[in-house]
């Protein structure tokens, strides 16, 4: 699955992605060559000696090699340690990077796609899936970014080849995080909404792990009687629409009041104008159902006639609307 396609606003901030230590560099040390490990280096073949000879027969003096300082490996700068050996060099500068193996290895390959001799399609793309694997809270995008791919390519590695848990959400290139299925934050964000009608949109969006403003479009569609996730993304997602939970008719199982308090529960009812009128009358039924003796009785004999004409209009009503639901009901029922 590519990035989420979330308009949007994101969520809360996250930790920083890894330092490029171009942007901030150390200042260079000369080291012993013997001190230094080989790379860690995307490349099949480590070393390309004709790259390596052009660089130490060249006048120019060679930026220092980025090591990484926990194990001493290094992370740029595999030809110029072998021009700088083929000059008869002991020592070489190199400047330091503190942080993790696994991101040591991303800013490698950033490195080799930016410079130097370029990356295979291969040496890519199995870079980006040794990256799925350490990061897999990354997105589609940022991965490909660090890789030379294209998101798409990323993604169907994601998809065949780095099976796992899926996270809850994935950092995105500015550093925030997007939910990585946006179909089940929007639903998500439709049951909060349901059982806290009060809460804030940044509230909902920061349980449901989606942007604010995809919140409010969440709220507003529900209110419109509409399905909370739009249906390209159900499509994109190929996540087929919530069904409710079939009802067994009356007589057939659950009583009118059970039969109202599931209904009660669903959010889609409860958010939009509509759902919540029929959920009052449904109520009014159920509570009337209980009174009936006393109602009988409070209705005076010269307009007990009266009373059971509405009775009965009311029941024609009530089943003019169920034979409506059930062939809305019908319509919706595969075959």
């Amino acid at each position: 699955m590519d990035e989420p396609t979330e308009p949007t606003e994101p969520t809360e901030p996250t930790e920083p992605t890894p330092r490029d230590p171009a942007q901030t560099p150390d200042a260079a040390v000369e080291v012993p060559i013997r001190t230094l490990l080989a790379a860690d280096s995307p490349r099949t073949v480590q070393v390309d000696e004709a790259h390596a000879q052009a660089l130490a027969h060249s006048d120019r003096t060679l930026p220092p090699l980025l090591v990484h300082r926990p194990t001493m490996r290094i992370i740029d700068g595999t030809h110029r340690l072998r021009a700088a050996v083929l000059r008869g060099r002991d020592t070489v500068g190199v400047t330091y990077f503190d942080g993790s193996a696994e991101d040591a290895f991303v800013i490698s390959v950033e490195a080799n796609i930016s410079h130097g001799l370029p990356l295979t399609q291969a040496e890519r793309s199995a870079a980006a899936l040794r990256i799925l694997r350490s990061h897999p809270d990354w997105s589609d995008r940022g991965i490909a970014r660090r890789t030379g791919l294209a998101a798409r390519t990323v993604a169907t590695l994601r998809r065949r080849e780095a099976p796992g848990p899926e996270p809850p959400g994935r950092v995105g290139q500015d550093g925030r995080i997007r939910p990585a299925d946006p179909v089940r934050g929007r639903e998500a964000a439709a049951r909060l909404l349901a059982g806290h009608p009060t809460a804030s949109l940044r509230q909902i969006a920061r349980e449901a792990g989606i942007a604010p403003s995809t919140v409010r479009d969440v709220r507003r569609r529900i209110g419109e009687g509409a399905d909370p996730v739009p249906a390209a993304q159900r499509r994109s997602a190929d996540t087929p629409a919530p069904a409710p939970p079939p009802v067994p008719p009356r007589g057939r199982g659950q009583p009118l009041p059970a039969l109202v308090t599931s209904l009660c529960k669903d959010p889609l009812l409860r958010l939009s104008d509509a759902g919540r009128l029929l959920l009052r009358m449904l109520d009014l039924q159920v509570s009337g159902l209980r009174q009936w003796e006393r109602i009988v009785a409070a209705i005076p004999p010269y307009r007990v006639e009266t009373a059971a004409a509405a009775a009965a209009q009311c029941a024609q009503d009530w089943q003019e609307l169920s034979d409506e639901l059930r062939r809305r009901a019908s319509a919706h029922t595969p075959a």
